[in-house]
This record gives structure tokens, C-alpha cells and sequence, in this order.
């Protein structure tokens, strides 16, 4: 099914008739609104106005739309913040308080904010949580977006020392967990506790580590608040949150969404591409330009299918330009209807646009919609009428479990920036680089947390998980299939230490080696490791080890060991070139019993139950991998240029 985002407050009351008329022609099914309409909702304290919000649902509804009601905290009015100034973020960098006039300016430590914030979704819930034309609720928006997960206020300072106290009870017990007696940085009591921002050099891992956790659980607190509300006003209907890139949140994310029946994100692949790849030569960013990467939508779509495990939403397609990244070029020809498919292909229920028609005003004024500003039909319109009729006559399977198993740790995430170590080292590029050689060998991927259930999974990829718990390390040890450990796992204790006996730590009883000494190398400075008899390019993170009695598989140029296996579970000691994990994936699905099909250039595959499809994000046709006697849905063998097929095998 198809949706859209629209703003009612935007438009004159008269056109909102003919909106929802033409919504529904088009084949739209259900509209998001009133996520940034606090002011409108509650123009003065305690003062609600709430008769052109109920129009505008009625008119949606009668027009045979679902309503995709919204809390409107990510833009809480001037006058709140007139009232209780203490509301804003104090920039972490700066230590400057990041002021009004844009939005997310709150902080979620402040226990005003948090006050003020279920008040509005309390009211907001009581009003429409059984208004018939309400299909169900997104929590806020964008949480975290613009650097907003971590604030330095004096809230944020009191609430980290609470925090810090309940983790550990005993100053002496935070002082030795973290290594205090290191540069006198000692505490007496809970209350000496700074934030680990300002100082005149780099603070300690541990106490940053601290603070991210902290500034996480209160947004996950902030978030599980508002869930609570929502269920308790409106039985019966579903609650998402649309997420950004995983990334971007700076929260643990499979927390933030435990309470959610299902997860949605946002997709924007060229203003994504454009600044992912800001560093590309021209020669290789020119066929991504108007296309975007043929992995980056990939990945985020079975991130955020993994939060929840079950299928997910669009909330926001990108239609043509957007307005935020350092050039927003006009999608190719055919791609927003390709990027449509693709999400479905992945396990999404629902495909909606951002937004309905481009505002004429404001910061988003040169985003796209699929109408103009005048109207009439923007660039996308033709493809969403297509994609409509095509959905129409194809009906979905439920997604099933992938054969294969990425674990992604956003506390591995968080080291790599504490202590990066080398410049080079960067956790999403190593993510993304083994996600990459699964979907180059056509691979489908289910993303799960650390200490998930393994069960099932023919093979499993860790490409980092550097302070494994004792949950996590458990379930690697019982997963069924192989298991391929990257570098840097098992590096760290709960609080960023190295572990007693050296790295990999909880991880040694999969792999018993110990990491002898780390060395991180410039980019254009690597060594090399033979796996086989082919060599390949090893640099950025390089790992002395002592192999113990695990069988060596791979060699540095100085014979010492870089690749090791024991039992079911393989260890990578070094980051390599994409080359060097495709050939390992490869003889691993090889081993596994999976059937792999090499795909080159821009052409990338993905099953939905017994539905197959092959996606080609290249300006040239290609040829998909389907078997003799293959059933063809839609599309032909042959793939044409920013297109795609679907096929059941026979």
C-alpha cells in the first residue's frame, strides 16, 4: 500500500476536499499529519484548538483515507519555550545553548521537557485515540535528528550523575571501573561527576562511553513515555516511529523501538549518496548521482526491518529533490518508483511520500512533493500512478528469515568515535563493506541485535562487536551456522577496558587467540594478506595475534597469522578490500549449503517469500538471474535501465 505526509495547516481549508479527492484517485491509501502542528493544535498555554484538526481528519476519512495520526513534539511553539527556557539543548561541542527557531530544540533530560511533551500527547491521544478515521499513531519524528540525542544542560549534568549512581552505587566502584586513578581523575562523591565535554584534551573512553548510554536511556525513557500514552487512549491501533539511518540517533535503537509494533523509516537515497559519498572521484559518483547507491537503501531497510523483526514503513519517500545535503540533484527517471519496489522487496508493508504538495514557504521550500507548489503534478506523479497499478495486480508474500545474519552493535559504533584509534576507522563503513559482499553474491540479510537468537541462521557475520556481554557471547556460541568475527570484537570490558587476558575477552571461547598488539595504518599505506592463493589489500586496523590452536587461513606479508578458524568460527584480525570479504563470504556460503549468484555493477537481487526480485539501479539493461521457466510478474529477463523484475521460480 501507498501513503503520503500532509500538512492541512499549510493550505487553505478549501482545498483540502479536493486534496483528499485526488489522493485517493492516485491510489493512496493512508495520510500522515499534525507532526509539526503543536502551535496550531495549542496556540496559547492550556488553550486548544482543536475544530480544524477535526475537519481535516473528517475529510481525509471521507474520502476513504486512513490517517496516520502524530504527537507534534520535535517542534514544541515559541511560547513553551518563552515559559521554560530551560527546554533547550546545551550544544555538546560548544556548550552553547542551540536556541529556537527551527525544530527539535529540547532536551531530553530536562524533566520540564519531558513534562510538557506528554502533556501535548496526552491531549492529542485523548482527542483522536478512537476517532474511527484513525489507523494508527507515529510517535514524534525523526528522533535525534540534527544531533540532538546528547545534550550538555545543567539537566543533563544533574541526570548523568543520578544515572551514574545507579549504576554504581559506590563512587570507588566508578572510580576503579573506570580507570580514575589515571591522571588524577579521581571523583570523592557522585556530585564531583562532570560531563566528559570542555576538557582540554580527550576525557576518558569509559566516562564518554558513560555518557552516551546516559544521554540513550533518556531518549529511550522519552520514547517508551509517549508509546504508553497512546496505547492507554487508543486501544486497538498500532504505534511506529520514523526512524533516520541507524547511525544518526546516537541511541541504542533496537531499545528505542522495543515498544513499537512495527518500525518505519525515512528514505532519501540522493541526499544520503551525496553526502556519503562527498570524497568520491567524479568518475564514480556520476552514475550514483540521480540514482544513489545500490547498497545504501539496502541496508537501512533491513536495519530497520530488523528493530522490530516484523515488516515495516516508508513514512517518508523521497519524490525529487530534497533541500538538506550539499547538492540535491532530480532523481533518474523511474527511480522513485525503484526505490518504492526495492523497500517492498526488502519487507516493507507500506510505501509513503514526503510530501504531498512542496511548500512554498519555509526551510523546506526547495523539497519536492508530488504536487508543485501551483498544484499541478511535480516529476514523481507518473510513477506513483504506475506503481499503484502494478501493486495492484501483485500481491506480496509475508517476509520470511533470511539465511544469513549480520549482528550490528551501536556500542561498537560508539567506540569507534570514542577512540577511533586510526583515522580510517570508521564502524558504518566496515558495516556497510560486509553487507556489501552479501549482496554482491546475492545473499538476503537479516540485521539483529547483539544477543539476539541465532537459531536458524546458516551464517552468521559479525563485523565488530567490541564489548560483547555475556548474553552476546553466548548466542554466538550457539549459533547454528558459521560464524565469521571481525577485528576489534572482544577488544573491550563493560567499561572500555582491555580484558583480563587480553582481547578477544568473552569471545575466547569461540576463537581461543589473543590479540597482541593493534597497529592502525593510513589508507594509502596498507599491507596485504594472503587467504589462499590470492592476496589482498589489509590496512586501516591490523591485528597481531597468537593463534593458539585455532587453524591459521590467512597470513600477513610477514607470514604472522590474520585470518584463523576454530571449529564453526572464523576471525578476521584485519579490515580488508571488499575483494578479500567477497572471496570469504563466498567460501563460507559455500560451505554452508547456500546458493549464491555473483552479481556485478549495479544489479542487486532480493527474495520475498517465493518471490525474487532483481533491482538495477545502472543507466544500461542487464540480464536477471532467473531460472529457465521462471514465472515473470513484472519485467522480463532482461532488466532495463533503472528498472526492475520480479519472478516466481517454478
Amino acid at each position: 500500500m501507498l501513503g503520503v505526509c500532509y500538512y492541512p495547516e499549510h493550505w487553505p481549508e478549501a482545498w483540502w476536499e479536493d486534496d483528499a479527492r485526488r489522493m485517493a484517485a492516485l491510489g493512496l491509501t493512508y495520510v500522515r499529519i499534525a507532526e509539526f502542528a503543536w502551535s496550531r493544535i495549542e496556540p496559547d498555554p492550556g488553550r486548544f484548538e482543536w475544530d480544524w484538526l477535526d475537519r481535516a481528519i473528517e475529510t481525509l476519512g471521507n474520502a476513504g483515507l486512513k490517517v496516520v495520526m502524530c504527537t507534534p513534539t520535535a517542534t514544541p511553539p515559541k511560547w513553551l519555550i518563552d515559559m521554560y527556557p530551560e527546554i533547550l539543548p546545551v550544544d555538546p561541542e560548544t556548550g552553547r545553548t542551540r536556541g529556537f527557531g527551527s525544530r527539535r530544540h529540547t532536551d531530553f533530560s530536562s524533566p520540564v521537557w519531558h513534562r510538557e511533551a506528554m502533556r501535548i500527547s496526552t491531549a492529542v491521544a485523548e482527542r483522536y485515540g478512537e476517532n474511527p478515521y484513525v489507523a494508527g499513531w507515529q510517535t514524534d519524528n525523526e528522533l535525534c535528528c540534527h544531533n540532538t540525542a546528547i545534550s550538555a544542560s545543567p539537566a543533563a549534568h544533574a541526570g548523568f550523575r543520578t544515572w551514574c549512581r545507579e549504576q554504581y552505587a559506590d563512587i570507588a566502584a566508578l572510580n576503579a571501573a573506570w580507570g580514575n586513578v589515571f591522571w588524577s581523575m579521581e571523583y570523592r562523591s557522585f556530585e564531583e561527576i562532570e560531563m566528559p565535554v570542555g576538557a582540554v584534551t580527550e576525557t576518558s573512553p569509559a566516562h564518554r562511553m558513560a555518557w552516551r548510554r546516559y544521554s540513550s536511556d533518556m531518549v529511550v525513557r522519552f520514547h517508551a513515555d509517549m508509546i504508553a500514552i497512546i496505547r492507554a487512549h487508543s486501544p486497538g491501533r498500532w504505534v511506529t516511529h520514523n526512524f533516520i539511518p541507524m547511525p544518526e540517533t546516537g541511541v541504542d535503537n533496537h531499545a528505542l523501538a522495543a515498544d513499537l509494533d512495527f518500525a518505519a523509516y525515512d528514505n532519501y537515497p540522493l541526499g544520503r549518496a551525496d553526502l556519503a559519498l562527498a570524497k568520491s572521484s567524479p568518475a564514480d559518483f556520476a552514475p550514483l548521482m540521480r540514482t544513489g547507491h545500490p547498497d545504501f537503501q539496502g541496508i537501512l531497510f533491513d536495519q530497520t526491518r530488523g528493530l522490530t523483526g516484523r515488516p515495516f514503513w516508508i513514512m517518508e519517500q523521497q519524490p525529487g529533490p530534497v533541500n538538506w545535503a550539499n547538492h540535491n540533484p532530480r532523481p533518474a527517471p523511474g527511480m522513485v518508483r525503484l526505490w518504492s519496489w526495492e523497500a517492498f522487496a526488502h519487507g516493507a508493508a507500506v510505501v509513503s511520500f514526503f510530501r504531498w504538495r512542496q511548500a512554498p514557504y519555509a526551510q523546506e521550500q526547495m523539497h519536492a512533493g508530488l504536487l508543485r507548489p501551483d498544484c499541478t503534478h511535480a516529476e514523481a506523479w507518473p510513477e506513483v500512478e504506475q506503481l499503484h497499478a502494478e501493486l495492484s495486480r501483485i500481491e506480496l508474500p509475508a517476509p520470511t528469515k533470511a539465511p544469513v545474519a549480520i549482528v550490528i552493535d551501536h556500542e561498537s559504533d560508539w567506540l569507534g568515535q570514542i577512540e577511533q584509534q586510526g583515522r580510517g576507522y570508521d564502524y558504518q563503513k566496515i558495516l556497510t563493506a560486509w553487507y556489501g559482499a552479501t549482496r554482491r553474491l546475492g545473499l538476503d540479510v537479516d540485521f539483529v541485535a547483539p544477543g539476539a537468537d541465532l537459531s536458524g541462521y546458516a551464517m552468521v557475520l559479525v563485523p565488530a562487536l567490541a564489548l560483547p556481554t555475556p548474553e552476546a557471547a553466548a548466542r554466538l556460541q550457539a549459533a547454528d551456522g558459521l560464524v565469521l568475527i571481525g577485528p576489534r570484537s572482544g577488544a573491550k570490558t563493560h567499561d572500555v577496558t582491555i580484558p583480563e587476558g587480553l582481547a578477544p575477552g568473552r569471545l575466547r571461547p569461540l576463537v581461543p587467540i589473543r590479540v597482541l598488539a593493534v597497529e592502525t595504518l593510513r589508507p594509502d599505506c596498507p599491507g596485504s594478506i594472503a587467504i589462499g592463493n590470492a592476496s589482498y589489500v589489509s590496512g586501516i586496523w591490523r591485528e597481531s595475534i597468537d593463534p593458539g590452536d585455532c587453524t591459521v587461513l590467512g597470513r600477513y606479508e610477514d607470514g604472522s597469522p590474520a585470518m584463523v578458524r576454530h571449529g564453526k568460527v572464523h576471525y578476521l584480525a584485519t579490515l580488508v578490500e571488499d575483494a578479500a570479504l567477497d572471496a570469504v563470504v563466498a567460501a563460507m556460503a559455500a560451505e554452508a549449503g547456500l546458493q549464491t549468484t555473483p552479481l556485478t555493477g549495479m544489479l542487486r537481487i532480493r527474495r520475498r517469500g517465493d518471490l525474487t526480485f532483481a533491482i538495477n539501479y545502472g543507466a544500461e539493461p542487464t540480464e536477471a538471474p532467473a531460472p529457465e521457466g521462471a514465472e515473470f510478474l513484472l519485467g522480463a529477463r532482461t532488466v532495463g535501465p533503472r528498472d526492475l523484475s520480479i519472478w516466481r521460480s517454478a
